[in-house]
């Protein structure tokens, strides 16, 4: 047994008290996935409603702007999910890309079979639940830090939530998830560096 499904297992348990030994329809319908850097997971356009949980390595969910440049919605990591927004909760074909930044590992499962799944075993609904309650609030939590953080404030935030990732993704990235250029984001780290954080 994966790592992985030893984890979703454990978390199945925590949230609706279903045992590991329990919850093997649900992984029945799960496949692992693997992503080369730069390979795209989910397009702009596509349909599928895909769910998967991160095993290894950065994920990076894009657009891009009508003057041809990538303007970056979030990044996601080990031990977080990712799925399209608009094709698990309102249906509509993604408006993003989603890539691996470098060799990724996923644990997925097709939401509509999800969906099936949870009629025939409604012990797993608190699961979906916990799915679509965590989006909503990724999606809070980032229209929220525009608003309220600065720029600093928000690079601060992501080093003390993971450190090791920003050593991971290009500075480019990084600067467009803040909604800043490279060039201020060297700013910012040359601010810290002087003020010894």
């Amino acid at each position: 047994m994966s790592v992985s499904i030893s984890s979703l297992q454990q978390l199945l348990f925590e949230l609706s008290g279903v045992l590991p030994a329990d919850s093997s329809p649900l992984f029945a319908v799960t496949r692992q996935v693997k992503l080369h850097a730069n390979e795209t997971y989910i397009r702009e356009g596509d349909k599928d409603r895909r769910l998967a949980y991160i095993e290894k390595g950065i994920m990076r969910a894009y657009t891009l702007k009508q003057n041809g440049d990538e303007a970056t919605l979030f990044l996601r990591w080990e031990k977080q999910f990712i799925a399209s927004h608009d094709t698990i909760i309102h249906r509509k074909p993604s408006r993003f890309v989603y890539r691996a930044l470098e060799d990724v590992t996923l644990l997925e499962i097709d939401y509509d079979i999800l969906e099936e799944v949870m009629k025939v075993h409604p012990r797993f609904e608190p699961l979906r639940n916990f799915f679509l309650l965590r989006m909503l609030s990724e999606s809070l939590a980032i229209m929220e830090a525009f608003v309220t953080l600065s720029p600093e404030e928000r690079y601060r935030n992501l080093l003390a939530e993971r450190f090791d990732v920003v050593n991971r993704v290009p500075d480019k990235y990084i600067a467009s998830m803040l909604g800043i250029t490279p060039v201020s984001l060297s700013r910012i780290r040359k601010r810290m560096l002087e003020k010894g954080k």
